[in-house]
């Protein structure tokens, strides 16, 4: 069973992240992912690129994965 911690490991292994982090019960997780790589794509191709980074994991290990991302500058922007 898969720690949030690993999945957020994952990630960031995966994809260039400014920030990521990850809750879940070790099946289902909610994460939050900031990714330059974000910039100028759909929130479509920005879940694909992070499906991607899981690659198998995401059809093996991980039954629910919600996502929320942002690029640096949305990501700025929510904290202001």
């Amino acid at each position: 069973m898969l720690t949030p911690e690993q999945v957020r490991e994952y990630i960031s292994q995966g994809l260039e992240c400014h920030f990521v982090e990850v809750a879940g019960d070790g099946e289902h997780f909610e994460a939050v992912i900031v990714s330059p790589l974000f910039r100028g794509k759909s929130r479509v191709q920005q879940h694909q690129l992070v499906y991607g980074a899981l690659g198998e994991r995401m059809r093996e290990e991980i039954h629910a994965l919600s996502l929320r991302t942002f690029t640096p500058e949305d990501w700025q922007e929510m904290q202001q």
